[in-house]
């Protein structure tokens, strides 16, 4: 069975962001994929890096947390990761970011010719402004630069790309709900996309 891993992080349950994780799974059983879905706010991950945790760089028999190797383990049979977050300070929740930091930890998927176990990510952000406030800033290119090369490429993963759903505040759009809508369907072109690719 062809195997992602989706990992989520909101902390609504209700959200827009839960609701394009659930189009997400949802869309890629349809293209006969098993989904294993990481919600990390209702798993009760913690995002803090402690000591435990900690790299020692010069350990090659390090081991970690308990947690953490679960966690580390529970990726090796997959074949992708779609990686779904509303964008806070132009960068990923907190509890993502620690997430990476603990899981994806040298040793592990970086570092020691250790690499992710699967060749693809695809990072589905909700981003509250419109994609003109980005562009002129270059935050579009700024967050793909971060996720595609200084965490994907440096784990090994070539095949990285983010989408950004703009606008879900929609403060100048007249029907919210039909704007939203039209980002779950891109949401469904995405995955669509890449299950078409991975035949």
């Amino acid at each position: 069975m062809k195997q992602v891993q989706m990992i989520w992080a909101h902390p609504r349950p209700d959200s827009l962001t839960a609701r394009v994780a659930q189009t997400v799974r949802t869309e890629l059983e349809q293209h006969g994929w098993s989904v294993a879905d990481l919600d990390l706010y209702r798993t009760g991950f913690n995002p803090v890096l402690g000591r435990e945790d900690e790299p020692e760089w010069t350990n090659p028999e390090q081991k970690y947390s308990d947690e953490v190797m679960r966690l580390a383990d529970d990726l090796m049979d997959k074949q992708a990761a779609f990686i779904v977050f509303p964008v806070w300070w132009f960068s990923t929740p907190a509890i993502l970011k620690g997430y990476i930091d603990r899981v994806w930890n040298y040793g592990l998927f970086y570092g020691r010719g250790t690499k992710l176990p699967f060749d693809s990510i695809r990072w589905i952000a909700l981003a509250g402004t419109t994609h003109e406030a980005y562009a002129k800033i270059g935050l579009d290119d700024s967050m793909a630069d971060l996720l595609n090369v200084g965490i994907a490429e440096f784990c090994g993963v070539t095949d990285s790309q983010v989408t950004l759903l703009h606008d879900t505040l929609g403060e100048e759009v007249e029907d919210l709900e039909a704007h939203h809508e039209q980002l779950i369907e891109h949401t469904r072109q995405v995955v669509a996309d890449w299950a078409k690719l991975r035949r």
